[in-house]
């Protein structure tokens, strides 16, 4: 899943979200989502591996 919200759920991406930052904006009461960074960094990933096929 995605937000674009500033949520901090997921470690990873371009803003380096580490483990000691997911209590900052842990707001899901379920399935951890990617953030609006996280989700942009994962669909220019894509783009790239679809690219240099």
């Amino acid at each position: 899943e995605l937000t674009g919200d500033d949520v901090t759920e997921c470690v990873g991406g371009g803003h380096e979200i580490f483990v000691d930052d997911l209590h900052q904006r842990y707001e899901t009461a379920c399935d951890p989502r990617l953030n609006r960074s996280q989700s942009l960094d994962l669909a220019f990933l894509v783009a790239e591996m679809y690219r240099d096929q």
